[in-house]
């Protein structure tokens, strides 16, 4: 994090006006932004560097968490209402420039069909509103390793993206590392609670991230 100038957390904090849309998976990133605000200024960053609200007051990101009504997420309470929701929300805040979504577990047990309605509908987003950058995410790890279906219609998404210049938040790749960065858990059967199958006997027998809460000091 310390190789991303503050110059350009202060650009984002400026010019953009996100809506955010979720339910339990989706919360860590919002989780982790408000542990930021003190990390950060301990490390001798400026206070509230990362701070965060809706409507971006006293020079905050302006994010509207769970902003949207209609929907939960991606695939709650089904495949499609999200697309609606988005619309109905973006014709009441003209302001809005970015739009995220975000998986719950629906991705693991999604068909391509599934997942090309998805994409075709965000395809229609991003036509329709040329200003406004819509972010697509993958599903989290659910323990199924490198052959699962979660990984191919995650790399469907991706394909998709990459095919076609579009923004990709990457839970998953995200997921699948420590901070360190060495070992793809993902490839070891890693699920969303960070456990992994560490001895290639499909049991899942440890924990990289209480592994590396054990070697490292907090707050250092």
């Amino acid at each position: 994090i310390h190789q991303v100038p503050t110059n350009w957390i202060g650009q984002a904090k400026q010019h953009l006006h996100i809506a955010y849309g979720h339910t339990s998976h989706g919360s860590q990133l919002i989780t982790g932004m408000d542990g930021l605000i003190a990390f950060m200024k301990g490390l001798g960053y400026p206070s509230n560097l990362y701070a965060w609200n809706e409507g971006g007051t006293g020079g905050a990101l302006d994010l509207n968490d769970y902003a949207f009504s209609g929907a939960s997420d991606l695939g709650n309470p089904d495949w499609v209402s999200w697309e609606a929701a988005t619309r109905n929300y973006l014709a009441t805040h003209t302001n809005c420039n970015v739009v995220i979504w975000s998986w719950c577990g629906q991705v693991s047990g999604a068909t391509a069909a599934n997942i090309n309605t998805y994409l075709s509908l965000m395809d229609g987003l991003q036509a329709d509103y040329p200003n406004v950058t819509f972010v697509h995410m993958t599903g989290h790890l659910d323990g199924t390793g490198t052959n699962g279906n979660l990984t191919i219609r995650n790399n469907q998404i991706r394909d998709h993206c990459l095919a076609n210049d579009e923004v990709l938040y990457d839970f998953a790749d995200i997921e699948s590392y420590d901070p360190g960065g060495w070992t793809n858990f993902m490839a070891l059967r890693a699920n969303d609670n960070c456990d992994y199958d560490s001895d290639g006997n499909s049991t899942l027998d440890s924990n990289w991230a209480t592994a590396w809460q054990s070697t490292h000091t907090e707050n250092v």
